[in-house]
């Protein structure tokens, strides 16, 4: 298929359309403005609705009305815009609502700046509003998989009714790539009977995340917890590679993990064995391919671009006799690649930071 080279914000926007996207509501904040910028341009050429909305609190709201009529929604921020949302996030989960929200990274915490980072990881994977409730989250490394992880965001929101995070830093969303603007397969469009579309000749519908019988609440959450359970077990999805013969094991996602690429390629040619993990569902965690492969080789280094988010999650999931160290670069540090081959070499010593 033909390639177009495009920057990795509007590959994601163009790939929301495709994926039957045609209601967007947000507020503008660097780095994703490219987004809502591409998306007012082009959703009303398909029939589509964009309304800029007054802040990310009222963005956040009108996507749950839209996904509560059966629509595929989406809003898209950074950061501080991504907080505003975390109570209508929780509400949507909650409400079991499908809907996208995309992060692209910014450093802070606070204000922070427009440099890339990936301080966000907890706010996405480990909630950040209130209740029991879990966000899919999906970690593209190209501009190729801005546009086909929106497309599966879309349809894993549908699939499981719950909201679906696209986290990405700022350099993915930011610089541009060869990419190929069409779906591998065609696009899946569940049925949604539970949708509020009018009680004409049907019992009326509610959607709701209020429960107040005896053990109601309760009730609902073990349901939820059952769900979450469900796609850990179904959907985690990861990259492998060089691992077969492999001493050490780098993990990262995002701009990390291509940094990481070049550095392990850099490793092999000096002798050292070394291969790459790469989360791309972050929920669900690829947890049973970290135990697998920390169950063979000798030392695990994670990579990140903040002060070790996702380590944690690795140490849970790696076994238990497992070496880990860490390298992060957070608030807009950068890892290169003679950095983390610096750091492939410290672990392979020993020599844990």
């Amino acid at each position: 298929m033909d390639k177009k080279l495009i920057k990795g914000n509007i590959a994601l926007a163009e790939g929301a359309i495709q994926a039957g996207c045609r209601f967007y509501f947000g507020y503008p904040i660097t780095p994703q403005n490219d987004i809502p910028e591409y998306l007012a341009k082009q959703l009303p050429k398909c029939g589509g609705t964009f309304i800029p909305a007054e802040s990310e609190i009222a963005s956040i709201n009108m996507v749950m009305g839209a996904s509560a009529s059966g629509k595929r929604a989406m809003t898209s921020s950074s950061g501080p815009g991504i907080s505003l949302m975390q109570e209508g996030i929780s509400y949507l989960a909650g409400s079991e609502l499908p809907a996208v929200i995309v992060n692209i990274m910014r450093c802070g915490p606070g204000l922070g700046g427009i440099a890339p980072t990936q301080g966000d990881y907890n706010q996405a994977v480990h909630g950040g509003g209130h209740g029991d409730y879990k966000n899919i989250v999906l970690a593209p490394a190209s501009v190729q998989e801005m546009f086909d992880l929106t497309i599966k965001a879309f349809e894993l929101a549908d699939k499981y009714r719950n909201p679906a995070m696209i986290l990405a830093d700022a350099m993915i969303g930011q610089f541009q790539e060869p990419c190929r603007l069409s779906p591998l397969k065609p696009v899946e469009y569940p049925e949604k009977p539970w949708s509020l579309t009018g009680a004409k000749g049907r019992k009326p519908q509610l959607l709701k995340s209020l429960y107040l019988g005896d053990n109601e609440q309760e009730e609902h959450n073990l349901l939820l917890k059952k769900k979450y359970d469900e796609i850990q077990q179904r959907e985690a999805l990861c990259e492998m590679q060089n691992l077969d013969d492999a001493e050490i094991m780098v993990i990262a996602f995002g701009t990390p993990s291509r940094v990481a690429k070049t550095a392990i390629r850099q490793a092999r040619k000096l002798g050292v064995k070394v291969g790459l993990l790469r989360p791309i569902t972050l929920f669900p965690f690829p947890e049973k391919e970290i135990y697998e492969c920390s169950s063979r080789v000798k030392k695990i280094l994670v990579v990140e671009m903040n002060t070790g988010q996702m380590v944690r999650d690795v140490r849970i999931a790696a076994h238990k006799d497992a070496a880990i160290s860490f390298y992060g670069r957070p608030g807009g540090g950068f890892p290169y690649p003679d950095d983390v081959l610096a750091e492939i070499k410290k672990a392979m010593e020993g020599n844990e930071r």
